[in-house]
Protein backbone atom coordinates (compact mmCIF):
# COMPACT_ATOMS: atom_id res chain seq x y z
CA UNK A 1 0.00 0.00 0.00
CA UNK A 2 1.54 3.39 -0.85
CA UNK A 3 1.90 6.32 1.60
CA UNK A 4 -0.54 7.70 0.31
CA UNK A 5 -3.40 5.67 -0.36
CA UNK A 6 -2.66 4.72 3.91
CA UNK A 7 -2.80 8.24 5.65
CA UNK A 8 -6.26 7.94 3.27
CA UNK A 9 -7.23 5.08 4.84
CA UNK A 10 -6.02 5.93 8.28
CA UNK A 11 -7.70 9.64 8.06
CA UNK A 12 -11.19 7.45 7.16
CA UNK A 13 -10.44 4.61 9.80
CA UNK A 14 -9.90 7.88 13.01
CA UNK A 15 -13.56 9.60 11.21
CA UNK A 16 -15.39 6.44 11.59
CA UNK A 17 -14.20 5.77 14.81
CA UNK A 18 -14.89 9.13 16.08
CA UNK A 19 -18.56 8.51 15.21
CA UNK A 20 -18.94 5.12 16.42
CA UNK A 21 -21.23 4.61 19.76
CA UNK A 22 -19.46 4.51 22.87
CA UNK A 23 -19.99 3.61 25.69
CA UNK A 24 -20.47 5.24 29.06
CA UNK A 25 -16.93 5.73 30.47
CA UNK A 26 -15.82 6.62 26.84
CA UNK A 27 -18.89 9.18 26.93
CA UNK A 28 -17.60 10.63 30.06
CA UNK A 29 -13.88 11.10 29.18
CA UNK A 30 -14.84 13.68 26.95
CA UNK A 31 -16.45 15.87 29.86
CA UNK A 32 -13.04 14.94 31.27
CA UNK A 33 -10.88 15.72 29.23
CA UNK A 34 -12.59 18.70 28.21
CA UNK A 35 -13.07 20.34 31.44
CA UNK A 36 -8.98 19.07 32.38
CA UNK A 37 -7.78 20.68 29.14
CA UNK A 38 -9.92 24.21 29.67
CA UNK A 39 -8.74 24.21 33.53
CA UNK A 40 -5.31 24.35 32.59
CA UNK A 41 -5.71 26.66 30.08
CA UNK A 42 -7.12 28.82 32.61
CA UNK A 43 -3.86 30.02 33.36
CA UNK A 44 -3.68 32.11 30.15
CA UNK A 45 -7.01 34.11 31.49
CA UNK A 46 -4.99 34.83 34.59
CA UNK A 47 -2.25 36.34 32.58
CA UNK A 48 -4.17 37.89 30.30
CA UNK A 49 -6.82 39.25 32.12
CA UNK A 50 -5.89 42.78 32.43
CA UNK A 51 -5.20 42.62 28.38
CA UNK A 52 -9.19 41.15 28.11
CA UNK A 53 -10.32 44.65 30.36
CA UNK A 54 -8.49 46.65 28.31
CA UNK A 55 -10.10 45.46 25.37
CA UNK A 56 -13.32 45.08 26.63
CA UNK A 57 -12.68 49.15 27.71
CA UNK A 58 -12.39 49.84 23.99
CA UNK A 59 -15.29 47.86 22.87
CA UNK A 60 -17.42 49.88 25.85
CA UNK A 61 -16.31 53.15 25.29
CA UNK A 62 -14.56 52.96 21.58
CA UNK A 63 -11.23 54.44 22.99
CA UNK A 64 -7.61 53.87 21.80
CA UNK A 65 -5.45 51.06 23.73
CA UNK A 66 -3.52 54.06 25.49
CA UNK A 67 -6.70 55.59 26.98
CA UNK A 68 -7.62 52.16 28.23
CA UNK A 69 -4.62 51.27 29.81
CA UNK A 70 -4.55 55.13 31.06
CA UNK A 71 -7.79 54.42 32.71
CA UNK A 72 -7.15 51.19 34.21
CA UNK A 73 -3.86 52.71 35.52
CA UNK A 74 -5.89 55.39 37.45
CA UNK A 75 -8.03 52.75 38.98
CA UNK A 76 -5.25 51.35 40.50
CA UNK A 77 -4.01 47.44 40.91
CA UNK A 78 -6.67 46.79 43.32
CA UNK A 79 -9.19 47.35 40.43
CA UNK A 80 -7.40 45.81 37.50
CA UNK A 81 -8.50 42.29 38.83
CA UNK A 82 -12.06 43.12 39.28
CA UNK A 83 -14.09 40.80 37.76
CA UNK A 84 -11.61 37.90 36.91
CA UNK A 85 -13.75 34.98 39.13
CA UNK A 86 -17.02 34.76 36.35
CA UNK A 87 -14.45 33.98 33.58
CA UNK A 88 -12.19 31.62 35.45
CA UNK A 89 -15.01 29.79 36.59
CA UNK A 90 -16.53 29.80 33.31
CA UNK A 91 -13.29 28.68 31.46
CA UNK A 92 -13.19 25.99 33.27
CA UNK A 93 -16.93 24.77 32.99
CA UNK A 94 -17.47 25.73 29.94
CA UNK A 95 -14.77 23.25 28.46
CA UNK A 96 -16.61 20.44 30.04
CA UNK A 97 -19.60 20.68 28.65
CA UNK A 98 -18.61 22.24 25.27
CA UNK A 99 -16.81 19.07 24.16
CA UNK A 100 -18.51 16.82 26.29
CA UNK A 101 -22.21 18.15 25.06
CA UNK A 102 -20.67 18.16 21.36
CA UNK A 103 -19.33 14.52 22.15
CA UNK A 104 -22.97 13.35 23.28
CA UNK A 105 -24.55 14.73 20.49
CA UNK A 106 -22.02 13.61 17.81
CA UNK A 107 -22.61 10.07 19.63
CA UNK A 108 -26.30 10.20 19.29
CA UNK A 109 -26.06 11.59 15.40
CA UNK A 110 -23.98 8.42 14.33
CA UNK A 111 -26.75 6.17 15.28
CA UNK A 112 -28.75 7.78 12.60
CA UNK A 113 -29.19 5.35 10.24
CA UNK A 114 -30.45 7.51 7.27
CA UNK A 115 -29.57 10.94 7.40
CA UNK A 116 -30.09 14.04 5.36
CA UNK A 117 -26.33 15.11 6.58
CA UNK A 118 -23.29 13.95 5.24
CA UNK A 119 -21.42 12.14 7.99
CA UNK A 120 -18.36 14.03 7.30
CA UNK A 121 -20.80 17.28 8.81
CA UNK A 122 -21.80 15.74 12.06
CA UNK A 123 -18.97 17.03 14.18
CA UNK A 124 -20.30 20.44 13.23
CA UNK A 125 -23.50 19.73 13.81
CA UNK A 126 -23.16 18.10 16.84
CA UNK A 127 -21.21 21.43 17.59
CA UNK A 128 -23.93 23.81 16.43
CA UNK A 129 -25.85 22.06 19.32
CA UNK A 130 -23.15 22.06 21.97
CA UNK A 131 -22.85 26.03 21.28
CA UNK A 132 -27.25 26.27 22.08
CA UNK A 133 -26.49 24.92 25.38
CA UNK A 134 -23.31 26.77 26.37
CA UNK A 135 -25.05 30.19 25.53
CA UNK A 136 -27.92 29.00 27.81
CA UNK A 137 -25.84 27.98 30.74
CA UNK A 138 -22.77 30.78 30.45
CA UNK A 139 -24.89 33.87 29.22
CA UNK A 140 -25.64 34.49 33.25
CA UNK A 141 -21.88 34.11 33.51
CA UNK A 142 -21.29 36.81 30.57
CA UNK A 143 -23.25 39.12 32.16
CA UNK A 144 -22.07 39.38 35.87
CA UNK A 145 -18.71 39.39 33.98
CA UNK A 146 -19.24 42.82 31.84
CA UNK A 147 -20.70 44.31 34.65
CA UNK A 148 -18.50 43.32 37.35
CA UNK A 149 -15.60 44.89 34.70
CA UNK A 150 -17.39 48.53 33.98
CA UNK A 151 -16.12 51.10 36.08
CA UNK A 152 -19.36 53.22 35.88
CA UNK A 153 -21.04 50.52 38.00
CA UNK A 154 -18.13 50.23 40.87
CA UNK A 155 -20.22 53.12 43.42
CA UNK A 156 -23.46 51.85 42.58
CA UNK A 157 -22.93 48.05 42.85
CA UNK A 158 -19.62 47.71 44.83
CA UNK A 159 -19.71 43.51 45.51
CA UNK A 160 -20.10 40.59 43.54
CA UNK A 161 -23.11 39.68 46.40
CA UNK A 162 -24.80 43.50 45.22
CA UNK A 163 -24.53 42.41 41.30
CA UNK A 164 -26.45 39.10 42.09
CA UNK A 165 -28.92 40.82 43.71
CA UNK A 166 -29.59 43.30 41.82
CA UNK A 167 -30.03 40.95 37.96
CA UNK A 168 -31.96 38.43 40.30
CA UNK A 169 -34.59 41.59 40.90
CA UNK A 170 -34.70 42.03 37.64
CA UNK A 171 -36.89 39.74 34.86
CA UNK A 172 -34.66 37.61 32.98
CA UNK A 173 -34.44 39.14 29.66
CA UNK A 174 -32.85 42.50 31.46
CA UNK A 175 -31.35 40.60 34.21
CA UNK A 176 -29.40 37.83 33.69
CA UNK A 177 -30.07 36.58 30.00
CA UNK A 178 -29.33 40.53 28.65
CA UNK A 179 -28.16 40.01 25.06
CA UNK A 180 -28.93 36.26 24.68
CA UNK A 181 -30.11 36.12 21.58
CA UNK A 182 -26.58 37.75 20.12
CA UNK A 183 -24.66 35.42 22.45
CA UNK A 184 -26.60 32.17 21.32
CA UNK A 185 -25.86 33.25 17.38
CA UNK A 186 -22.32 33.86 17.84
CA UNK A 187 -21.71 30.72 20.22
CA UNK A 188 -23.54 28.42 18.42
CA UNK A 189 -21.53 29.63 15.11
CA UNK A 190 -18.73 29.49 16.89
CA UNK A 191 -19.01 25.97 18.21
CA UNK A 192 -19.95 24.94 14.67
CA UNK A 193 -17.00 26.17 13.31
CA UNK A 194 -14.39 25.24 15.61
CA UNK A 195 -15.94 21.18 15.43
CA UNK A 196 -16.11 21.05 12.09
CA UNK A 197 -13.07 22.42 11.05
CA UNK A 198 -10.54 21.27 14.08
CA UNK A 199 -9.84 17.49 13.02
CA UNK A 200 -9.25 18.37 9.21
CA UNK A 201 -6.74 21.07 9.90
CA UNK A 202 -4.96 18.48 12.39
CA UNK A 203 -5.12 15.83 9.79
CA UNK A 204 -3.84 18.23 6.91
CA UNK A 205 -1.11 19.74 9.21
CA UNK A 206 -0.07 16.21 10.14
CA UNK A 207 -0.23 15.36 6.47
CA UNK A 208 2.23 18.09 5.57
CA UNK A 209 4.59 16.54 8.76
CA UNK A 210 3.73 18.00 12.06
CA UNK A 211 3.92 16.22 15.18
CA UNK A 212 0.29 15.60 16.72
CA UNK A 213 1.42 17.92 19.43
CA UNK A 214 2.19 20.93 17.24
CA UNK A 215 -0.99 20.29 14.31
CA UNK A 216 -3.32 20.25 17.02
CA UNK A 217 -1.92 24.01 18.66
CA UNK A 218 -1.95 24.95 15.46
CA UNK A 219 -5.79 24.18 14.05
CA UNK A 220 -6.80 25.37 17.24
CA UNK A 221 -4.82 28.96 16.78
CA UNK A 222 -6.29 29.27 12.63
CA UNK A 223 -9.60 28.16 14.01
CA UNK A 224 -9.81 30.67 16.79
CA UNK A 225 -8.71 33.29 14.11
CA UNK A 226 -11.07 31.79 11.21
CA UNK A 227 -13.58 32.23 13.93
CA UNK A 228 -13.31 35.34 15.93
CA UNK A 229 -12.79 37.86 12.64
CA UNK A 230 -16.13 37.54 11.78
CA UNK A 231 -18.16 37.13 14.85
CA UNK A 232 -15.92 39.81 16.89
CA UNK A 233 -18.94 42.62 16.11
CA UNK A 234 -21.14 40.54 18.14
CA UNK A 235 -19.01 40.29 21.26
CA UNK A 236 -18.83 44.11 20.89
CA UNK A 237 -22.56 44.33 20.67
CA UNK A 238 -22.52 41.50 23.99
CA UNK A 239 -20.48 43.97 26.05
CA UNK A 240 -22.19 47.13 25.17
CA UNK A 241 -25.66 45.83 26.31
CA UNK A 242 -24.67 43.79 29.27
CA UNK A 243 -22.35 46.53 30.72
CA UNK A 244 -25.12 48.38 32.32
CA UNK A 245 -27.39 46.96 34.85
CA UNK A 246 -29.93 50.00 34.59
CA UNK A 247 -30.34 52.37 31.56
CA UNK A 248 -29.96 51.73 28.07
CA UNK A 249 -32.26 48.76 27.35
CA UNK A 250 -33.67 48.02 24.14
CA UNK A 251 -33.37 44.95 21.83
CA UNK A 252 -30.85 43.88 19.65
CA UNK A 253 -32.09 45.77 16.91
CA UNK A 254 -32.25 49.28 18.88
CA UNK A 255 -29.07 48.32 20.86
CA UNK A 256 -26.64 47.57 17.67
CA UNK A 257 -28.01 50.79 15.49
CA UNK A 258 -26.96 52.71 18.96
CA UNK A 259 -23.68 50.74 18.82
CA UNK A 260 -23.15 52.06 14.96
CA UNK A 261 -23.82 55.53 15.41
CA UNK A 262 -21.44 55.20 18.19
CA UNK A 263 -18.90 54.20 16.20
CA UNK A 264 -19.38 56.74 13.83
CA UNK A 265 -20.43 53.79 10.78
CA UNK A 266 -17.23 52.93 10.51
CA UNK A 267 -16.11 49.20 10.86
CA UNK A 268 -12.62 50.07 11.72
CA UNK A 269 -13.80 51.82 15.16
CA UNK A 270 -16.02 48.97 15.51
CA UNK A 271 -13.17 46.20 15.76
CA UNK A 272 -11.21 48.30 17.58
CA UNK A 273 -9.36 46.15 20.37
CA UNK A 274 -10.23 43.17 17.93
CA UNK A 275 -6.43 42.36 17.40
CA UNK A 276 -6.17 42.02 20.99
CA UNK A 277 -9.16 39.49 21.33
CA UNK A 278 -8.22 37.66 18.61
CA UNK A 279 -4.47 37.12 19.66
CA UNK A 280 -5.44 36.27 23.07
CA UNK A 281 -8.45 33.85 21.76
CA UNK A 282 -5.68 32.18 19.24
CA UNK A 283 -3.35 31.35 22.52
CA UNK A 284 -6.04 30.09 24.62
CA UNK A 285 -7.76 28.22 22.00
CA UNK A 286 -4.16 26.90 20.15
CA UNK A 287 -3.48 25.40 24.15
CA UNK A 288 -6.38 23.93 24.66
CA UNK A 289 -6.92 22.31 21.90
CA UNK A 290 -3.32 20.88 21.93
CA UNK A 291 -4.29 19.51 25.80
CA UNK A 292 -7.59 18.15 24.78
CA UNK A 293 -6.59 16.37 21.82
CA UNK A 294 -3.43 14.86 23.35
CA UNK A 295 -5.71 13.62 26.45
CA UNK A 296 -7.57 11.52 23.80
CA UNK A 297 -4.95 10.57 21.75
CA UNK A 298 -3.13 8.78 25.19
CA UNK A 299 -7.26 7.90 26.33
CA UNK A 300 -7.34 5.78 23.32
CA UNK A 301 -3.65 4.56 23.19
CA UNK A 302 -4.13 3.11 27.03
CA UNK A 303 -7.62 2.30 26.65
Amino acid sequence: MSKESEMGSNSHHNQEAALEPADSTLWFRSYLHGGTSSLISTLTTVITFPLYKTVFRQQLDSTLVREAVAQLLREGPVKLYRGVAPPLLMRSLNGTFLFGFQDTFLQQLSLWDTSPVPRSALPALAGLGAGVLEAVLFTPFERVQNVLQNSKNDTSLPTLRSILRKLASKPLASGYYTAFLPILVRNALGSSLYFGLKDPMSETLRACGCSPLASSFIAGVLNSMVISLPLYPLSVLVANMQAQVDGGGGGVKSSWQRLWAARQHKLVLLYRGGSLVIFRSCITWGITTAIYDQLKRHSRTSG
